[in-house]
């Protein structure tokens, strides 16, 4: 072989051998940028979560008329204790109305819902959704007789001043109320994780964009709305998975504000069990990419005209999921130990910096405890978790996936 043709070879070579690696660096500067995102959007929203204050408000309550919607779907088990919590509400009884809508109980169940000073609205469907139920039973309600609407999940525990709470910054004029969902149980090391992610949620998406000066994010429950225009709202929801998602994106295209409330609890059940946090993690992750479909382009619009609250939660719905977030950053690092990178260690190591300081920032003091330590062992089974769940999203966002409750009171709560 002539000496030209050797040099004609190692030309082409060397040519392939730069072409991949500027294809190597492209795929992991995207993938830089996509993680680096995802960590600095939290971190930036956990610290400003810690200048957070609770709006005062000006006016007392006025004794606004209120509709609690309680759906339930099989939740036998909890539901009748749940109903006659919430009517110990520190309210005046004549001011406000418990709606359980009970789809697929058991007769034994509504014989005993019958029984107390409640509304009973049995549904049943096909294929059951919360937004079916709710625009079921709204449809058969008065249009003018409520004031406010609160809406529940079936195993919700209200504190008993969280209707005065609602009523009072609705009278100082916020027709879009997001209470604080807290954790019901602590029981198992997967209920106790879930407790903590829903502290890390309400300090970075709800404390962390009020003090921003942005809507609280909306959770699916602990909710309370203007009766006539969630009324409006709901009616042009389809049936499908995540109908708060629906709702607050037709709020902020609205441009009406959603405050959050972080003394107005509800007590929430935490799922205990890996098999539970994996099928609800999958509706969520389904959902969330449903969401980046239909908005992102939509909120670049938005922002265009002004309405930064619109553009944050189309931004909001391309922030990975922490868990995975973290384990992901976690195995990234670790790769970089034994093959090459083109962006330096000390950057992709600044992430997952970001991302445990965002956590530990959005994180009570209360759950710094040896339980805590010893649950947070498990992070890695939340992340393999989390992995088989994404496996399993096609279509999930179009479907009821049912969370099992079974703890129908408070006293798990500590």
């Amino acid at each position: 072989m002539t000496s030209v043709s050797l040099n004609n070879i190692n030309h082409q070579i060397m040519n392939l051998s730069q072409a991949v690696g500027q294809l190597l660096f492209g795929l992991e500067l995207v993938f830089f940028v996509f993680l680096g995102f995802s960590a600095l959007y939290i971190f930036v929203f956990a610290f400003i979560g810690l200048f957070y204050r609770e709006k005062k408000m000006s006016r007392p309550g006025a004794g606004n008329k209120i509709a609690v919607l309680i759906p339930g779907y099989k939740e036998d088990s909890v539901i009748i204790e749940v109903a006659k919590d919430a009517l110990r509400q520190n309210y005046p009884t004549n001011r406000f109305d418990v709606i359980v809508i009970a789809d697929s109980f058991q007769p034994k169940t509504l014989k005993k819902l019958a029984k107390l000073p409640i509304k009973l609205m049995e549904v049943s469907f096909e294929t059951s959704t919360k937004a079916k139920s709710i625009n079921t039973t709204l449809a058969k309600l008065p249009e003018h007789y409520y004031d406010i609407v609160v809406v529940l999940d079936s195993d919700n525990i209200m504190k008993s001043n969280f209707l005065k709470k609602v009523d009072q910054a609705y009278t100082n004029g916020y027709r879009a109320i997001q209470g604080h969902r807290a954790a019901k149980n602590k029981n198992t090391t997967f209920a106790l994780l879930d407790a903590a992610n829903e502290e890390i949620n309400n300090h970075i998406f709800r404390k962390g964009h009020w003090a921003a000066g942005l809507s609280s994010a909306l959770i699916g429950s602990a909710m309370a709305f203007d009766y006539s225009m969630f009324k409006r709202m709901m009616r042009t929801i389809g049936d499908v998975a995540g109908e708060d998602k629906e709702l607050e994106v037709r709020l902020l295209k609205e441009k009406i504000k959603i405050i959050y409330l972080d003394s107005a609890y509800v007590l929430d059940e935490k799922v205990q069990h890996a098999e539970v946090f994996a099928n609800q993690r999958k509706r969520w992750i389904a959902t969330q990419i449903h969401y980046v479909r239909q908005y992102f382009f939509k909120g670049i619009s938005e922002m265009l005209k002004g309405n930064f609250d619109y553009f944050n939660k189309a931004i909001q719905a391309i922030v990975m999921p922490r868990i995975l977030l973290l384990g992901v950053l976690t195995l990234v690092i670790a790769l970089l130990l034994f093959i090459p990178n083109y962006i330096p260690d000390a950057l992709w190591a600044g992430l997952l910096l970001c991302t445990c300081l965002a956590l530990l920032m959005g994180l009570p003091k209360k759950f710094y405890n040896k339980k805590m330590l010893n649950a947070a062992l498990s992070i890695p089974k939340s992340f393999f978790f989390m992995i088989v769940a994404l496996t399993k999203i096609k279509g999930a966002h179009k479907k009821f996936i049912h969370t099992p409750h079974t703890v129908s009171g408070s006293e798990s709560e500590d």
